[in-house]
């Protein structure tokens, strides 16, 4: 029955790859099978595509986890393809992970675990498939990727980040002291995975505790001024009882307020507005379940502050990175100052401008927009001695470094914005 099975799916899968019935495959799916990441990345780019078209039932990621073309997957990744995805048609309910272990992809196999790939599901059909040497492997895989923590911490936590640790310089806290601000108030926000199972947000809950490290052990915020709110403990309602509600009742006149957001950002694409995702958001249905950068612009707006400065580890077109889309959706350009009036007081500096993706850096273990940020508040001398932060000199040490890290080594264009009225 195995070797019956396997024959079937060779032949099945030698059709597809042709091109059943002299059609050939889409120029996506055909690039990402070849592995040629530069006309992927063009087509993406372009909106003719979306990342997680169907063709013969599959998605290109399936094509470029076959064929073992690892980059290709890290760049579909990147861009937002489900993870989760599987094909219909002959070889219904195969996922990305699913064909890498059956073709022997190990390495690619092993980044989709990292990226959160359902193991379990890969491990039931292996099972099912007879497919005693792919089961092993898997098994294996999978073991290597558990973390060394204790179990009831994360029965505790169940939604923590489990992934595994990279120790980076800015790991390190500054050595920078300045005098507690009773008046500094943050709120610190890290989404890693959602309860939709949307692709995973690579390393934004540790930036985000790291992040809320560096406001209270080195820049003088009170640590019950901070605010951390950490994948399930970040639904809407937490957003709105935080930044309509708790800020309203504890900033005063002359209070500094800081907000950093790591996670998934989404489009309207009715309406081309940005949102945020939180914890329970739903691409599908952003405006019901998001909340919009308007609407937490206009909440920040309100309030008595000298200064409010908003850090966006994220990016809003749906073209992939830390950005998702409502299936079957192109993304959009998004203009990240339109229709946006922001208060005199506020400054924001966003990851990308807004028709491209926030990268990750993985061999520091962190966002690659938030590895500059705390990488320039630590050696930069942009801290004043009350604490606040010169923005122009931090934007300016920022921008040039991550362009360059993203064109260097994830051949992407990433271009960090500083949006803010003129003082």
């Amino acid at each position: 029955m195995k070797k019956i099975f396997a024959g079937i799916f060779i032949l099945f899968l030698l059709t597809l790859l042709a091109g059943c019935a002299g059609v050939p495959l889409p120029a996506l799916h055909s690039a990402a099978r070849a592995g040629d990441t530069k006309t992927v990345i063009e087509l993406l780019d372009k909106g003719e595509y979306n990342v997680n078209e169907l063709s013969y039932g599959c998605t290109p990621l399936y094509f470029a986890a076959w064929d073992g073309r690892i980059e290709t997957v890290r760049l579909l990744l990147d861009r937002g393809a489900d993870i989760h995805a599987k094909c219909g048609g002959n070889i219904q309910g195969w996922s990305a992970l699913l064909v890498a272990i059956h073709s022997g992809q190990t390495d690619v196999a092993r980044l989709l675990i990292e990226r959160g790939a359902d193991v379990d599901d890969a491990m039931a059909k292996l099972e099912q498939m007879k497919n005693t040497a792919g089961f092993k492997l898997l098994e294996r895989l999978a073991k290597k990727q558990q973390p060394s923590r204790q179990t009831e911490t994360l029965a505790a936590k169940p939604f923590q980040d489990v992934s595994p640790t990279i120790k980076s310089d800015i790991d390190e806290l500054p050595t920078i002291k300045v005098n507690r601000n009773k008046n500094a108030y943050a709120i610190v926000i890290g989404i890693e995975n959602y309860r939709q199972k949307l692709p995973k947000a690579d390393y934004a809950t540790q930036d985000a505790k790291l992040v809320a490290d560096y406001l209270i052990k080195s820049m003088g915020y009170p640590e019950e001024n901070v605010v951390t709110l950490l994948n399930d403990r970040a639904a809407k309602s937490d957003f709105e009882k935080y930044f309509e509600k708790w800020l309203h009742n504890n900033v005063e006149k002359g209070s500094t307020v800081f907000v950093y957001f790591s996670g998934h950002g989404a489009p309207n694409t009715k309406t081309g507005d940005a949102y945020l995702v939180p914890y329970d958001g739903d691409p599908s249905f952003i405006d019901q379940t998001g909340y919009s950068l308007k609407r937490m612009y206009e909440a920040l707006g309100k309030l008595p502050a000298k200064e409010i400065v908003v850090a966006l580890d994220s990016c809003f077109s749906g073209a992939g990175g830390r950005s998702v889309i409502a299936k079957g959706a192109r993304p959009l350009v998004m203009n990240l100052q339109g229709n946006m009036a922001l208060s005199r007081n506020m400054t924001v500096l966003s990851a990308s401008s807004g028709e491209q993706i926030s990268s990750t850096y993985d061999e520091k273990g962190h966002g690659l927009f938030t590895y500059f940020l705390l990488k320039g508040i630590k050696n930069e001398d942009v801290i004043k001695p009350d604490g606040s932060i010169k923005m122009e000199d931090l934007f300016d040490y920022i921008k040039p470094q991550v362009e360059r890290i993203a064109r260097k080594q994830y051949n992407n264009e990433q271009t960090p914005q500083l949006i803010g009225a003129k003082k």
